[in-house]
């Protein structure tokens, strides 16, 4: 997947809504920059349901969430000077609750961030940062740029 119009967005913009990238915009995400990184808002829509009675969000959707939060992480990192290739080896979701009919939230970490191999801490929320739905490890090759995998 092509991240360029997320490093874009991301250097140019403090907030807005997530365009360049099909999966981000079918989930309407929206991104802030504060003090903690990049936030990732995906509010509630019907389409994002994947139990519906009762309703529940599709383990999916949020999966995407996170792994757009972590490659929003990666790409905020002041150490890169250019738009990286990124592509993640593995990928581990722990579903912690069922996600609810509402606006849920993500964040990532950059644990540790080598010359060709980034670890990844990401979480999701719904109302309470401190109550995760689901949590991630991610570990992403870079490769070009500030790396040469």
């Amino acid at each position: 997947m092509n991240f360029a119009p997320l490093a874009a967005l991301l250097s140019t913009r403090h907030s807005g809504v997530l365009t360049g990238i099909p999966y981000a915009e079918t989930l309407g995400l929206e991104f802030e920059i504060d003090e903690g990184g990049v936030l990732l808002r995906m509010p509630y829509r019907k389409t994002l349901i994947g139990a519906p009675s009762p309703p529940r969000l599709h383990g999916g959707t949020v999966a995407g969430l996170m792994e757009i939060a972590c490659m929003a992480a990666l790409l905020r990192d002041e150490t890169v000077t250019s738009v990286p290739a990124l592509k993640p080896i593995d990928v581990t979701v722990d579903y912690l609750r069922a996600g609810q009919p509402e606006t849920t939230y993500g964040r990532a970490t950059v644990m540790r961030r080598g010359r060709r191999v980034a670890n990844v801490r990401v979480e999701a929320w719904q109302s309470d940062p401190g109550a995760p739905i689901a949590a991630a490890r991610m570990n992403v090759m870079i490769v070009g740029a500030d790396g040469a995998a």
